[in-house]
């Protein structure tokens, strides 16, 4: 098709690079030039993207006895154009444009359509929508039947199709009607450690029939729909509720606590204890926080991270759990909804428990100076402990189970005499290690002039 500009041809360059030589932008002082008269409901104006080379959009809600006029600085010589989605090198001149000195007026214009008004000294460019020609009716809206797990699927009835314009260069761009949809949902507060409720919204541009909300709602909820921005502007705004959902989606949050209680004390062999295990017995806690939606909750022992070989599992939201066995376990936490269809996983964590090992000191001081009053084996993942300690005449005179004990050099409330004294000690563990350990004690009055071994 051959352009119809209508002007001269020279004109006909400076339009099609007008988008690249236009004054600079934001919504022009000249807009206000611009009056709608016969009109109920005011003329919105909706600012465009830079690039499409429009000045300004104006939305109307019907145009029956409506006209559009334009008030020059001066008595110049003022043209009309229009133009449609071919952009604004194929613009058209307005013939029927009422003068009256600096007032030029357009009557019954066409709405959904583009228009370039010249003066002289500057060309002015708008896109006028017809709001009458998109009208928002919303009959239901309905949480679909067909659900999925990481979304929310919400089924809308009703009209409010897409609004569009043009730019100078004939490409199609949409304006959001701003239709927005509220709803409760659940969100994570970690300070708290809980799942609250918060209220959430989706802005859409304009009616689809199905409409994704991700993440999705956690938490039973009537959706709200209203809108649009236009229809607000007016005070018309449409506003309609569902009936309450109940969600399908489920989410969980983990944590994990560790009773360090002993792999913490300055006699035990520790290794690694930047991260779970350590020395058995290791004392673990693990805790789930889950959505509404949860109904079945299971703890998972592996002895592979990708659990594909599961050891244990346990029905229970919160696990305490004692690890004794030598080696690397892997704990997980799985929610699932009440028919398996929905599942959420919790983070995977690591338990590492180290092989055994045991080291007896030969010598102490209970002096009560502080330094080395009492005399404590290090050890490490060790299950089973039993010590008995003896005088010199074979008569135990001390006995304890717990490893994190220790002698304080007393029999019947009073310290004993500096000498020797014997041990006997069996243990298991944690890797089925067998340990049966005897020896001496030598008790010294003072230990800082001498030269202690650190034992076995």
């Amino acid at each position: 098709m051959k352009p119809t500009l209508g002007f001269n041809p020279r004109l006909r360059i400076v339009v099609k690079l007008l988008p690249y030589l236009c004054l600079p932008y934001g919504l022009p002082a000249y807009s206000s030039l611009i009056k709608f008269e016969g009109n109920n409901l005011k003329a919105i104006e909706v600012t465009p993207e830079k690039s499409s080379g429009i000045d300004v959009i104006y939305v109307i809600n019907g145009l029956d006895g409506v006209s559009i006029s334009y008030q020059a600085d001066e008595n110049v010589n003022v043209k009309w154009y229009s133009f449609d989605k071919n952009g604004g090198a194929f613009s058209t001149p307005i013939n029927n444009i009422i003068h009256d000195h600096t007032k030029t007026t357009l009557f019954n214009p066409i709405g959904n359509s583009g228009y370039i008004i010249e003066d002289e000294q500057k060309r002015f460019y708008f896109w006028l929508v017809d709001y009458s020609s998109f009208p928002l009716k919303i009959n239901s809206i309905i949480p679909s039947t067909n659900q999925e797990c990481d979304a929310t699927i919400i089924d809308i009835s009703g009209n409010g199709s897409p609004i569009y314009y043009y730019t100078i260069n004939g490409r199609r761009e949409l304006i959001p009607r701003d239709i927005f949809i509220e709803y409760s949902t659940l969100e994570w507060d970690n300070e708290n450690m809980i799942y609250k409720e918060i209220m959430s919204t989706k802005n859409i541009p304009y009616i689809s029939e199905s409409i994704t909300i991700n993440p999705p709602v956690l938490c039973p909820t009537i959706f709200n729909i209203h809108g649009d921005r236009f229809l607000t502007e007016w005070g018309q705004s449409i506003s309609l509720d569902s009936d309450r959902y109940t969600p399908n989606s489920v989410n969980v949050t983990t944590a994990v606590y560790q009773n360090k209680s002993n792999v913490n004390d300055a006699t035990n062999i520790i290794g690694n204890d930047t991260g779970l295990g350590g020395s058995a017995p290791a004392d673990i806690f693990f805790r789930a926080y889950i959505t509404d939606a949860v109904a079945h909750s299971e703890w998972q022992m592996a002895s592979d991270p990708n659990f594909e070989n599961i050891v244990y599992r346990f029905n229970e939201q919160d696990l305490d759990y004692t690890f004794i066995d030598e080696g690397t376990t892997y704990v997980r936490f799985v929610g699932s909804n009440y028919d398996g269809s929905c599942q959420s996983y919790g983070e995977v964590y690591t338990v590492s428990i180290g092989a055994s090992e045991l080291k007896i000191p030969n010598a102490f001081s209970p002096d009560g100076d502080g330094i080395n009053d009492i005399w404590k084996i290090s050890f490490k993942s060790l299950i089973d402990f039993d010590c008995s300690i003896y005088d010199r005449h074979g008569h135990e005179i001390y006995h304890f189970n717990n490893p994190t004990e220790g002698w304080d050099g007393c029999y019947h409330g009073k310290t004993v005499k500096s000498g020797v004294y014997f041990y006997v000690i069996t243990a298991t563990g944690a890797d089925g290690k067998k340990y049966k350990r005897s020896g001496d004690i030598n008790i010294l009055k003072s230990i800082k002039n001498s030269n202690i071994t650190g034992g076995e």
